[in-house]
């Protein structure tokens, strides 16, 4: 709220000067905003004028927010919120504070802060009894679930919103209305209910239509871009002609109010369109405008996407090599504003289909390649998939909500997030100033002001890359070529099989240390329902005593994906998984060409020892990073049967009333992934078999109440070379983020603990081990298969200082478990063995027993990272 504007009062005129700057929209501008509002600032207070000094601070709190400076704008609310005793009518100042400090937060990534403080604005806006004003607090939190994935609750949110004002006639009721149906079309959207999301749309945009003042910005903006969905549903529906209609209907609107940057997304969608209908050239011309407007307001994070349709555009008319240069700069951009921009910025833009740009990449080389196989482009598809699988895991840690601060300095940490978060807003900024009228000065000012501080940033980049060449590795990937894959990671006696699904067609590499050859692959889904099979041949419990299932579909899946027999020889099988094949067991699987009878049938273990890594760069990495490493003084660390619940038998004196829910991020990943923590009763067991091999005064062990986070995360696990996790870890297909190992959830009285060991915890653990085994994995495969939620987890491991992990791919019978954990130790600890080929003999032990010869008691357990190990000395 603004009083009347008084020219006589110096504290006025220095607002108004204020907010006249904050109007020019440049960074310096906002600045020059903030030296006039903190001299109004201290005007205010010396007159004691309360609602002006509350005033004041509110727009200082906005415009630090526009420059990305959160902390200093949340510093400003609390102030407001601390006058609110002292002022009139503080009902009325407190919920759109709070509404704005849950802004900033969303912006920040803070979003159990964002939440908490909607929720008790909107506690205030209920008691207030104003239903408009709590619409539009409920409609804000359910834009938070939606940038949160969590669909089903934003639609709850935004159903409560409408109920509150389905009687209203009031205008702008009936504006937030059409706001709020404009939101509920894009949660049905995006769940594939597109007929629903059609409806949505058309109730909305009856409400548009209806509103008197159908001139005001706001409607034609609402309007314009419910259009604009509902064009997209039309699309997705493959209905282009009124897709192309309704395009062009939201197209006029965007120019009449001067939003260039969703005129620039329109014509990008009109693009797609006319390019799904054949009209190559004039989808051709549709794009090159929307790039152009985008170039011209500098809205980088859209750019990739139009880069992506002209590429599509130019690989159908034949001009592949054209194609390769405009995806090339789109996947710059990708990769550049990855390091320079904040995470919630990108959470809506390109990176939401992200895969599908490497993807294609790849594809075109490919199709280079079988057009000219002598000219190398099969090595630089290699080199794209390696690309690829270094951003996928970046964007899986974006997305943890946590930050990766193990390997790097403090400080240089803060400053380059304080640097990413100024980028972040000058960019907004400028895509601001530029979609509406401005001078040349604002435009070369603003721009000036984003150039120094992208060298600030570079200047940054290079120190930490000096500095903690750990963090950079992980943070600015540097890829492998072929020649260096060759030269760095194989030797004469291993094979690399790396893969790149893709929805037309997927690609596998084989590579030894001078050759490389390449196969085409069927499309993603085809592989998934052959893994679906082949894993619920022997996962089903009706299946698990029918071994000839699991070796006729295991035949089908080896003759997709594997080349033949005589390609792999007697070798080392160095294996680069994707998607959906990181749940596979490839040591089950049959050796191609060789089952004809069933009395023949030999899984790929009984003639290879079989690695998987999340990439080969990663592999090189680690090396590197491992060289001249002081061994830890003890041997093993094991945490086993840890209590997962209040009501478990080993809890007492426990009053149910007092009992929390599960963490939120910890409920979801659980209900995603299918689990339920029961108690591991047999892991205490395996674990006092696996004690009985080591001197105790080598072995530490953390069984029930003290298998707790505490002790992973102090300094006491860094003295062991050997950890033991016998709990239960999440491998989320769906949401890979939400990965992560389960210890104890409640301590001796039934109280609550924190025993989420979450992604972005795992990468800041500082460990000394040579290996890590996680024995009781589990894995829900859902309709939206990623295999990150596997890389991520072992990679964190690896990040961490565990060179080598041993991972389950599902949940084994308890006695299978413990059985093959034990032969496993004994030939690593008594037999002398490395770890890979310790494993190999244990799993050729268990598949030669009858008892245990279904793959579902053995095959689960596959070893992730550096095959070359050290021999684990028990003493």
């Amino acid at each position: 709220m603004i009083l009347a504007v008084n020219t006589e009062n110096p504290a006025q005129q220095a607002l108004k000067t204020g907010l006249n700057q904050y109007r020019q929209g440049t960074g310096a501008a906002l600045r020059q905003a903030i030296e006039q509002l903190e001299i109004a600032l201290k005007l205010w207070r010396e007159q004691g004028d309360l609602t002006q000094e509350a005033t004041t601070l509110q727009f200082l709190g906005l415009i630090h927010a526009d420059l990305g400076e959160y902390q200093a704008a949340i510093n400003y609310y609390r102030q407001v919120l601390r006058l609110l005793p002292q002022l009139s009518q503080p009902e009325y100042w407190e919920a759109p504070i709070l509404e704005l400090s849950a802004e900033v937060y969303l912006k920040w990534g803070e979003y159990q802060k964002a939440l908490e403080a909607y929720e008790k604005a909107h506690s205030l806006r209920k008691e207030i009894g104003l239903d408009s004003a709590e619409a539009a607090t409920l409609n804000s939190m359910g834009l938070l679930y939606y940038e949160l994935g969590e669909l089903d609750r934003a639609l709850g949110y935004y159903k409560q919103a409408q109920l509150l004002l389905q009687r209203s006639e009031n205008s702008a009721d009936r504006k937030m209305t059409a706001l709020i149906l404009n939101n509920m079309g894009q949660v049905y959207s995006e769940q594939g209910e597109l007929e629903k999301a059609k409806e949505t749309y058309i109730q909305a945009l009856n409400y548009w239509n209806a509103l008197p003042e159908r001139a005001d910005v706001r409607t034609i903006r609402g309007q314009a871009a419910t259009l604009n969905n509902q064009g997209y549903i039309y699309a997705q529906s493959n209905q282009f002609k009124l897709a192309q209609q309704t395009y062009n209907d939201a197209l006029p609107l965007w120019q009449k109010i001067g939003d260039r940057t969703r005129e620039a997304s329109t014509l990008n969608n009109l693009c797609y369109v006319d390019f799904k209908q054949g009209n190559l050239d004039q989808a051709l011309e549709i794009c090159t405008q929307s790039l152009q407007i985008r170039q011209t307001v500098g809205d980088r994070t859209k750019q990739p996407l139009s880069l992506y349709y002209i590429a599509q555009i130019q690989r159908e008319q034949g001009q592949l090599e054209a194609a390769v240069k405009t995806i090339e700069a789109a996947l710059e951009i990708i990769e550049d504003l990855r390091t320079k921009v904040d995470r919630q910025d990108l959470r809506t833009s390109f990176f939401a289909s992200k895969q599908e740009y490497y993807e294609f990449y790849i594809d075109l080389l490919m199709q280079l390649h079988k057009q000219n196989p002598e000219k190398g482009y099969d090595g630089l598809a290699l080199q794209a998939s390696e690309r690829a699988k270094a951003r996928s895991l970046l964007e899986i840690l974006a997305e943890s909500g946590g930050e990766v601060t193990s390997g790097i300095d403090p400080k240089l940490l803060q400053e380059k997030k304080q640097l990413q978060q100024e980028l972040s807003a000058l960019e907004q900024l400028r895509v601001r100033l530029l979609s509406r009228e401005h001078t040349e000065e604002q435009r070369l000012t603003i721009n000036q002001e984003i150039d120094s501080l992208l060298q600030q940033y570079r200047r940054l980049l290079t120190e930490i890359r000096a500095s903690s060449p750990h963090y950079a590795e992980l943070t600015q990937p540097q890829p492998l070529t072929l020649t260096e894959i060759q030269q760095k990671v194989l030797e004469q006696e291993t094979i690399l099989l790396e893969y790149a699904l893709g929805k037309n067609r997927s690609y596998l590499w084989v590579v030894t240390p001078t050759s490389i050859e390449s196969y085409e692959l069927p499309g993603r889904e085809e592989i998934e329902r052959q893994v679906t099979e082949f894993r619920d041949s022997f996962l089903l419990p009706t299946q698990r005593i029918r071994r000839k299932l699991a070796e006729d579909t295991g035949k089908e899946l080896a003759e997709m994906i594997l080349p033949n027999s005589e390609k792999l020889s007697q070798k080392r099988l160095l294996i680069v998984a994707d998607g959906v094949l990181q749940y596979v067991p490839f040591n089950a699987l049959p050796t191609p060409g060789t089952l004809i009878l069933e009395e023949d049938w030999t899984p790929l273990i009984v003639n290879h020892e079989i690695v998987t890594i999340p990439s080969a760069s990663t592999l090189a990495v680690l090396r590197q990073e491992m060289k001249g490493r002081t061994p830890a003084p003890k041997a093993l660390a094991i945490l086993a049967d840890p209590v997962f619940s209040y009501q478990d038998d080993r809890v007492k004196n426990v009053v149910p009333e007092k009992m929390k829910p599960l963490p939120p991020e910890l409920e979801r990943s659980a209900r995603e992934s299918g689990v339920l923590f029961d108690r591991l009763p047999f892991t205490e067991k395996e674990a006092e078999r696996i004690l009985d091999l080591i001197p105790t005064i080598n072995s530490t062990k953390q069984f029930g109440f003290s298998a707790r986070r505490e002790f992973v995360t102090s300094q006491q696990i860094n003295q062991y070379r050997l950890l033991h996790f016998a709990t239960h870890g999440l491998l989320n297909s769906e949401t890979p983020e939400l990965s992560g190992l389960v210890l104890s959830l409640v301590d001796e009285t039934g109280e609550p603990l924190n025993g989420f060991l979450r992604l972005y915890d795992i990468f800041n653990l500082k460990l000394s081990a040579d290996l890590a085994v996680l024995s009781a994995c589990e894995t829900g495969l859902g309709e939206n298969i990623q295999g990150e939620g596997l890389v991520g987890l072992t990679r964190g491991f690896m990040y961490a200082g565990a060179p080598r992990v041993v991972v389950s791919l599902w949940k084994v019978d308890d006695q299978a478990t413990s059985e093959l954990m034990v032969k496993f130790y004994q030939r690593m600890l008594q037999q002398n063995l490395s770890p890979v080929a310790a494993l190999r003999v244990a799993q050729i032990d268990m598949w030669q027993q009858n008892k245990w010869s279904s793959p579902y008691f053995w095959a689960a357990f596959t070893l992730q990272g550096e095959w070359q190990a050290p021999k684990i000395n028990p003493n």
